[in-house]
C-alpha cells in the first residue's frame, strides 16, 4: 500500500481523478477563509471544498488567485443551495462568479431538500431532489462543471434518485458525514455498489467533538506518535474515501497534510471501525423535511 496519502487520488465513475485530501471550509469565518486556502494550497493540498451556503465563496476564489497555483492543478468542489434547487443554472453561475472560475471540478446537491426561499420551514410544493437532478444533469454539457454529485444523501434517498427513469447520470460522489463515532457502514457500502465514491465531512468529528475524549483513538495516536487527527484523517482515507478537514489555523492545517510516510495496520483500523459512541455533527432537524432514516449504519 503506497503511503503516500497526500498525493492519493481517486478515480470517480467519470473517470476524473478526485484528491484523498482536500480543505473543507465550512463555518470558516470570511477574512481567515482566504488565508487558510492559501495556506493549504502552498502546503500542497489540491482540493478545495466550498458551497454557495456558506457565504465564503468569494474569499475561497481570493484565496486561489493568492496562492498562485494553476487553476487547473486544483480539484475545486461547491454545492448548490437548498433555496437554489429551482434555480440551478442561477446557482452554477453564483458560484463560478464568486469563486472567479469558469468551471468547477464537482458541483454537489448540498442536501435532498428543495427548501422554499420565501419561508425556510416549507419545501417547496411542486418540486423535489429528483428534479434538481434533472437540471444538474444538463451542466456537464455546458463546460461549467466536470461532475456532478449529491450530498447528505442516505440509501433511501438515493434509491429514490437512481431509480427514477429521468436519473441518466449516476452522482460521481455523495458528500457525506464520516468519523468512527458516525462510520455509515451500510452507507459507505452502497454507495459504492453504484460507483459512487465517498467523501467524508466533519471527519475530525468538528469542533469540541467527543471524539477527542476517546481513550482508543487518544492511545493509538500515542502509539503511532501522531495526533488524533492525523489518525481520523489515514483511516479514512485507508477506508477508501476522501477526506475534507476543515481549518483556518497554518499550523493545523500544515499538520492535517502531514501524513505521509506510514500508515494503520488491519488490526487499528478496526480498533476506530468498532468504537462504541455514537453522534452526529450535522442532523436534519434545521430542514423543513426529513431526509435522515437511521438505516445507514
Amino acid at each position: 500500500m503506497s503511503l503516500e496519502h497526500t498525493k492519493k487520488v481517486y478515480t470517480l465513475n467519470t473517470g476524473d481523478k478526485i484528491p484523498a485530501i482536500g480543505l473543507g471550509t465550512w463555518q470558516s469565518k470570511p477574512n481567515e477563509v482566504r488565508e487558510a486556502v492559501k495556506n493549504a494550497l502552498l502546503k500542497g493540498y489540491r482540493h478545495i471544498d466550498t458551497a454557495l451556503a456558506y457565504g465564503n465563496e468569494a474569499e475561497v476564489g481570493q484565496g486561489i488567485k493568492d496562492s498562485g497555483v494553476p487553476r487547473e492543478e486544483i480539484w475545486i468542489t461547491t454545492k448548490l443551495d437548498n433555496t437554489w434547487h429551482h434555480r440551478v443554472t442561477d446557482g452554477i453561475n453564483s458560484s463560478l462568479k464568486d469563486l472567479g472560475v469558469d468551471y468547477v471540478d464537482l458541483y454537489l446537491m448540498h442536501w435532498p431538500s428543495s427548501t422554499d426561499p420565501n419561508d425556510l420551514k416549507k419545501h417547496l410544493p411542486d418540486w423535489d431532489f429528483i428534479k434538481t437532478w434533472q437540471e444538474m444533469q444538463k451542466l456537464p454539457a455546458t463546460g461549467k462543471v466536470r461532475n456532478i454529485g449529491v450530498s447528505n444523501f442516505g440509501i433511501r434517498n438515493l434509491e429514490k434518485l437512481l431509480n427514477d427513469p429521468s436519473c441518466k447520470i449516476v452522482p460521481a460522489v455523495n458528500q457525506i458525514e464520516l468519523h468512527p463515532n458516525n462510520p455509515s457502514p451500510k452507507l459507505v457500502a452502497y454507495n459504492s455498489s453504484k460507483g459512487i465514491h465517498s467523501t467524508g465531512y466533519s471527519c475530525l468529528g468538528s469542533t469540541n467533538s467527543p471524539l477527542y475524549k476517546d481513550p482508543t483513538l487518544l492511545k493509538l495516536a500515542e502509539k503511532k506518535g501522531k495526533t488524533p487527527q492525523q489518525v481520523l484523517l489515514v483511516w479514512g482515507i485507508q477506508k477508501g474515501w476522501s477526506v475534507i478537514p476543515k481549518s483556518v489555523s497554518k499550523s493545523r492545517i500544515d499538520a492535517n497534510f502531514e501524513i505521509d510516510g506510514w500508515s494503520l495496520t488491519d488490526e487499528e483500523i478496526n480498533e476506530l471501525d468498532n468504537l462504541k459512541d455514537r453522534f452526529k455533527v450535522c442532523g436534519d432537524d434545521w430542514l423543513p423535511i426529513k431526509v435522515f432514516f437511521g438505516d445507514d449504519e
